[in-house]
């Protein structure tokens, strides 16, 4: 059978540098998955974009050859002209991207968008693309396509986002779709859906698939075909079965070995003790108010948090795991102070053991001044928290500075030691972020949020954007430093395999409201609520014979309204938070 793409020795370089891509090769076959697995930097991009032919001006298609087959016979895309790449683009080939924020345009609604590769490639009029646009809205799972349609991308959810840009891809019927790390920053839920939607279009439709992915549980589900890439080079490839029973090259069996995982382990776990807590939250709500865009329309509330009772022993890990818009981040905010609750809430900090609590959003400036010494956030995006302006050093330095704590001499020091217990280089205290890797990045933030030598770090997601290799490496440095240092972590994050590594308590929250609360022994092998099981069955694993449910999935990632009686809530009903057994609690009617 003949393949539909075939990439032969490609090897592809930047400038005057040594190729970034070396001798690479791989075919496709028609209504095939191919899965190009490898951390950032081995490739795997720069591989799919050669195809397109979307490299950077500097880049350089070295040695290698790339071919298309079709009804009208082979084409040599490495070869063609731009003119008759773009009529590939988009038609024969689509690509999704793996940031849709930054590939859909923030002036352009989202209909147009889709609808212009219509009008490119099919001359199709405005009413016939609108048309199938809205067909493929709704076969995509927007809830309501029509808003969809008139919406800008900062109008819609991450998740929606990567919709709107599957959307794109397929609306032509392509005969491949790339398809680059689509699922890497969505909730597990989100991702478990995503994934089942594109394979149930491809078998509609009978396209081919180029997987970038680093997630080797994304790839079992997935793949019929596995490249294995490191530094430009293929490592190893195969069928899926072959390369995830019996992975043979040691850097595939380094990816399998850093992969976190749901532990086996069916022990029974008790809550942390909690005589000394460090950040206690009590019936912490938060309500947003957001006009209709129309005058004759009332305003809407939007309930961000519901009654939330956190309780943080000091030493530990309290990890709250939720969808996009749960609630996570704002109970976080909160909790650091930069959003006061509504009337009735409180949230209370202990400098120390014994120590008078003190009220977070009742503090005068002195006190708060105090307080952010003492509590600091890593953030989810770390090349968007850091400046592209100030070098590393004076990023570093800058807390101190606000704070007028030591002298310049001593800051840097004090900047070059943080550097150094993070392990990274205090020579590089001199360069720009963009000179960084993502985890190199990461751990950046990290000895940032450590320069004011704080009791509590709050992690927004701090590794849901970092390969498997990456992310094993953050979470052990957060564990090294937490038991040298005692700190208290706030841990936010949608990857249960990531919560059951590093926490003592979890609490699950959906639309605002903690729906269970347990210690992670507990709450992964004794679940109760529809959210938390779905939630487990959406962790992708690296094994090919345990696919997603994806009916688990729906059931619980699903309505409220379509849960068991006794776990249903509305706006108006909302049931209580039951201790079940000794430390676990559900929301249900009793």
């Amino acid at each position: 059978m003949t393949p539909l793409l075939s990439v032969e020795n490609l090897s592809i370089g930047f400038g005057r540098e040594e190729s970034a891509v070396r001798g690479v090769s791989f075919e496709v076959m028609p209504s095939e998955t191919l899965a190009l697995v490898g951390e950032s930097g081995s490739g795997k991009t720069v591989t799919c974009r050669a195809v397109l032919r979307i490299l950077p001006k500097v880049a350089q298609i070295r040695t290698g050859r790339i071919t298309l087959n079709g009804k009208d016979g082979p084409t040599t895309l490495s070869e063609l002209g731009e003119r008759q790449m773009r009529r590939i683009r988009g038609d024969r080939i689509s690509m999704i991207f793996q940031e849709p924020m930054r590939s859909l345009s923030p002036l352009h609604k989202i209909g147009n968008q889709v609808s212009e590769v219509l009008w490119l490639h099919r001359g199709a009029s405005e009413k016939q693309a609108r048309k199938t646009v809205l067909e493929q809205f709704d076969r995509v799972g927007f809830p309501d396509p029509e808003r969809a349609y008139n919406s800008y991308p900062f109008e819609l959810s991450g998740g929606m986002r990567q919709r709107a840009m599957i959307a794109m891809a397929m609306v032509a019927k392509p005969d491949l779709l790339i398809a680059d790390e689509p699922t890497t920053a969505l909730d597990v839920t989100t991702q478990a859906q995503v994934l089942g939607l594109i394979k149930e279009l491809q078998r509609e439709t009978g396209m081919a698939l180029i997987l970038v992915t680093h997630d080797l549980g994304v790839v079992a589900n997935m793949a019929e075909k596995v490249v294995v890439m490191h530094k430009g080079r293929v490592m190893e490839s195969g069928t899926a079965a072959d390369v995830l029973r019996g992975p043979a090259h040691p850097y595939t069996q380094q990816l399998f070995d850093a992969a976190p995982a749901i532990p086996e382990a069916q022990v029974v776990g008790l809550p942390p003790p909690q005589d000394d807590l460090i950040l206690e939250m009590n019936d912490v709500s938060k309500t947003y108010t957001m006009r209709s865009g129309r005058g004759w329309k009332a305003e809407k509330l939007i309930h961000a948090c519901r009654g939330v009772n956190f309780k943080l022993p000091r030493g530990r890990t309290l990890a709250i795991v939720g969808e996009s818009g749960s609630g996570k981040t704002t109970a976080a905010r909160i909790a650091l102070g930069a959003e006061p609750p509504d009337p009735g809430g409180e949230v209370l900090f202990r400098t120390s053991a014994g120590a008078d609590p003190l009220t977070v959003h009742k503090m005068d400036r002195t006190r708060r001044t105090a307080f952010q010494r003492q509590a600091q956030m890593v953030f989810q995006d770390p090349f968007s928290s850091l400046s592209p302006r100030m070098r590393i050093q004076d990023a570093m330095t800058e807390p101190l500075e606000i704070h007028r704590i030591g002298t310049r001499a001593e800051q840097r020091d004090r900047a070059a030691e943080m550097l150094t217990r993070v392990g990274l280089d205090a020579d590089m205290l001199k360069r720009y972020p963009h000179a960084f890797s993502g985890g190199q990045r990461q751990r950046l933030s990290i000895a940032r949020a450590m320069m004011l030598d704080p009791s509590m770090i709050v992690c927004d997601e701090p590794t849901s954007a970092l390969d498997v290799s990456v992310q094993d490496q953050i979470l052990t440095l957060l564990e090294e430093l937490q038991e040298n240092l005692k700190l208290s972590y706030l841990f936010i994050s949608h990857d249960l395999a990531v919560v059951a590594r590093i926490a003592d308590e979890v609490a699950v929250m959906r639309q605002g409201l903690v729906v269970e609360q347990a210690p992670p022994e507990t709450l992964f092998h004794n679940p109760q609520h529809p959210y938390t099981k779905a939630l487990i069955a959406a962790q992708p694993e690296p094994d090919i014979d345990r696919p997603i449910n994806l009916k688990l999935v729906a059931l619980g990632a699903g309505s409220p309204d379509t849960w068991a009686e006794a776990f249903r809530f509305t706006d108006s009903v909302i049931p209580s938070l039951v201790e079940m057994e000794p430390g676990h609690k559900v929301r249900c009617h009793v």
